[in-house]
């Protein structure tokens, strides 16, 4: 998980700079990025997609997947031609009804060029009709496409959705969706939101899933495989709904012993949060052999290793906090990932301290004196990391150090409006760690430049008074580890491969 392979200078200024010449009409090709530095081939330029309808078949013991994908968007500059992010093989497009000629470019670019022009604030239909193997897909030297012995797992990040279904595949193009899969009878099909329906013909069996709040494309999931589903709801009603491979063996009582809590700790975050922010709630663990989990909306993804040595309700409370930090906020552009997993990795903090475990202060003391200056954790900056460093350790353990840091300056009773009121701030959008500073500015009344630059943007260990300063001191001695640190620090992986 977590390839950071694509974002060499030169690659990244030659796919912003879109020197194609505008027709006599006026129309251009989209860009074939979304303007990311990080990222420069991801998500796509001159549309806006509002809903993904996927209806696809899938063969477990062949990996076979067929499917026709058809989006609703709006174009929005003046379009001659637009790429969607893709890898299987496609058969047919067709835009607002009418065929249109297709081509594949570079990575991972389905380009696409319409019958005729479509002018800015034109709404689209676009369906494509494609097939494949998914497992046998990569690009870039890699593949998110992960098979199980019973079927096959889509979820990952900063990208999964190219492996079953073309999309604008950046955070800043949210979507609804809805996801229709068709397997063999004894099979199931497991993805976002809510079971609308299930069918069963001929030998087949079709699974109705849907989210019907913005999601972002890595944030969607697609599971196939024999599951035992249990059902629940929060003490609000909210349904949860787990699944668990029945072949996980060994790890099969810890994972319940851990997920099974999901209601509890969706209660216990909405305390600190507010109200969960969507339909539904829960969590799969599939037999896979990947060592992450991931916050795919509504439905988190678990590998069994997160369950190798017991039970990890850190990592579901992780998990789950990205449900209002993540994926109800979405972040701007990969470097703003200190907003995602900053305050996951707080939320484990304040689970710490729920637990008598550990309170924050200690954990953040334990951080701060546990890195000595000249140690490469004080480089990396969690408020820009650059995408060969986005899921390393200091985003996380670092980043809460900031958080922590954050509420000595501003005290609590300003640091818990913050801390709920920011999923209202920007509900089902964007922001960027810019736009945080602001709203803790304004909610705390204070100027807080100086403590974000000290704890998020220089790569140096902050001085003994800046540390004092935030009430993050340096015992004399290394203090001993919390009693939560052991389970929070098997979680610092979380997002590895």
């Amino acid at each position: 998980m977590h390839r950071r392979l694509i974002a060499p200078g030169a690659l990244a200024a030659a796919s912003l700079l879109l020197a194609i010449p505008a027709s006599a009409a006026g129309f251009q090709p989209g860009a074939p990025g979304i303007g990311d530095p990080y990222y420069p081939y991801y998500g796509n330029g001159g549309y806006d997609v509002s809903h993904y309808d996927l209806r696809l078949t899938y063969q477990p013991q062949t990996d076979e997947l067929a499917g026709t994908a058809t989006i609703l968007a709006t174009t929005t500059q003046n379009l001659s031609r637009f790429d969607l992010d893709f890898l299987l093989d496609v058969s047919e497009v067709r835009v607002n009804g009418a065929k249109a000629a297709f081509a594949t470019s570079g990575q991972h670019e389905l380009q696409i060029t319409p019958a005729t022009p479509l002018p800015k604030g034109t709404p689209v239909t676009v369906v494509v009709r494609y097939s494949g193997v998914p497992s046998t897909k990569s690009a870039y030297g890699f593949t998110t496409w992960h098979r199980t012995p019973d079927g096959a797992v889509a979820a990952d990040e900063p990208e999964a959705a190219w492996w079953w279904y073309p999309s604008n595949d950046h955070p800043l193009d949210k979507a609804t969706y809805d996801v229709s899969v068709a397997v063999p009878d004894g099979t199931q099909a497991i993805s976002n939101g809510t079971l609308q329906s299930t069918s069963s013909k001929l030998g087949w069996t079709r699974y109705n899933w849907r989210s019907n709040k913005p999601q972002a494309t890595y944030l969607t999931t697609l599971a196939i495989g024999r599951f035992d589903i249990t059902t629940g709801q929060t003490s609000d009603g909210v349904p949860v709904v787990n699944a668990y491979s029945k072949d996980l063996g060994d790890n099969d009582g810890a994972a319940r012993a851990s997920v099974e809590r999901t209601g509890e700790i969706v209660d216990w975050l909405t305390g600190y949060f507010g109200p969960y922010p969507f339909n539904s709630v829960g969590g799969y663990v599939p037999n896979t052999t990947t060592g992450y989990a991931l916050e795919t909306q509504t439905r988190v993804y678990y590998s069994p290793k997160q369950f190798a040595n017991g039970s990890n309700t850190s990592v579901v409370v992780h998990e789950l906090a990205h449900q209002w930090y993540g994926d109800d906020v979405s972040l701007k552009g990969w470097k703003d990932i200190w907003i995602n997993e900053g305050f996951a990795r707080y939320a484990q903090w304040l689970w710490s301290e729920h637990e008598g475990e550990g309170t924050t202060q200690e954990l953040a003391d334990y951080v701060y004196a546990s890195h000595p200056a000249d140690d490469a954790f004080w480089t990396v900056k969690p408020g820009d990391p650059g995408p060969d460093n986005q899921f390393d350790t200091a985003v996380y353990d670092r980043g809460a150090l900031a958080i922590q840091a954050l509420r000595n300056e501003v005290g609590d009773d300003a640091f818990f409006a913050i801390l709920k009121g920011w999923p209202k701030q920007h509900p089902y959008g964007n922001a960027s760690v810019a736009d945080f500073q602001a709203y803790a500015e304004k909610v705390s009344g204070k100027p807080l430049a100086a403590l974000f630059d000290t704890w998020l943007f220089q790569p140096s260990k902050p001085s003994a008074p800046a540390a004092r300063t935030a009430a993050v001191t340096r015992a004399a001695t290394a203090p001993t580890a919390p009693k939560s640190w052991k389970k929070i620090e098997t979680t610092n992986d979380v997002h590895g491969g």
